[in-house]
């Protein structure tokens, strides 16, 4: 659904995003995390077409973003950080003025509204003036309007930013709903959020992608980490883990004061990992202390990457 080759752009001798690459699936829910100032803003400024990258391509629908505007963002909606809206308007009104923007047709437009309202739960609200409306009322706002149209696209920029923790589920509730029907790219710096949310992340750092990964708990895949305690020589103790076949990653301690070697085996997410490297300690007569299974949190990945580029 959405493709995004190489883009780069810079602000004279500033580059605020350095080559970026990566892709949505069709209702594919992926999170761009970084802290803040990472170049999360501007990469969606790019994607949605409110900014000219310097160089690269985005692709909607198999779709050219530059040379076919009008032909793509048919098929986009954008939230930005801070929602566009008319405060002096109703919420009624501001939205059927957003359906005529996106080329509804015009007897099509109340019941468009309508749905669209009862989908953001606005309904209650519809007759108020948005200027009047709470946080969370106009975070729904924004996400309505960017429904507008019908888009297959939707990206959504700090989606819950500033909302109470009443209000943060709620929004996230809505996401995940809209998330069965619609691809979905948005950016947080809240571990919690994407976790709960996505199915792919994109760690984003200084304007560029250091990680990107399938969340485990949306379809099981990647990596596992071993972790184990073995009484014997560090050289035999390294030698029989690296017997592994799917073996990606080794970090060993230095013998403890007890004889003991503790180590994790990061190793391709498979089955019977622990099993086979338990038979490899017991054939080279190396007692266990603990030998157990770790799935990194997403956490753990998020200061991995960061801490190998420097950031903490």
């Amino acid at each position: 659904m959405l493709e995004v080759k190489s883009i780069t752009k810079r602000y004279g001798r500033i580059t605020a995003v350095s080559g970026v690459s990566f892709c949505c699936h069709r209702n594919e829910t992926v999170g761009l995390l970084g802290v803040n100032g990472a170049g999360k803003t501007t990469l969606l400024n790019i994607v949605s077409g409110c900014m000219p990258p310097t160089s690269g391509s985005v692709l909607i629908a198999g779709e050219d973003l530059m040379k076919q505007p009008t032909l793509c963002r048919r098929n986009l909606g954008y939230l930005p950080e801070r929602p566009p809206l008319y405060d002096e308007m109703t919420v009624e009104e501001y939205l059927a003025f957003v359906c005529r923007l996106r080329e509804v047709v015009g007897r099509d437009i109340p019941n468009h509204v309508r749905n669209i309202m009862e989908l953001c739960s606005l309904t209650d609200v519809k007759k108020r003036l948005l200027g009047h409306l709470s946080k969370g009322y106009r975070q729904r706002a924004g996400i309505a309007q960017a429904l507008c149209g019908d888009p297959s696209l939707l990206i959504l920029d700090e989606p819950t930013v500033g909302l109470d923790p009443v209000q943060t589920v709620e929004m996230r509730e809505l996401i995940r709903k809209l998330g069965e029907d619609h691809t979905i790219l948005f950016s947080s710096h809240n571990l919690s959020e994407v976790q709960s949310l996505c199915h792919r992340i994109c760690i984003v750092h200084h304007g560029r992608i250091l990680k990107e990964d399938t969340l485990k708990g949306k379809h099981g895949e990647g990596e596992r980490v071993i972790l184990f305690s073995a009484m014997g020589d560090y050289d035999t103790v390294l030698k029989t883990v690296r017997e592994l076949p799917e073996l990606k990653r080794l970090n060993l301690k230095p013998v403890n004061h007890d004889g003991f070697v503790e180590g994790e085996a990061t190793v391709a997410d498979g089955k019977d990992s622990e099993i086979r490297l338990f038979r490899l300690m017991a054939a080279k007569d190396l007692p266990l202390r603990y030998l157990s299974p770790r799935e990194d949190s997403l956490e753990s990945v998020f200061l991995h990457a960061t801490q190998e580029a420097g950031e903490i």
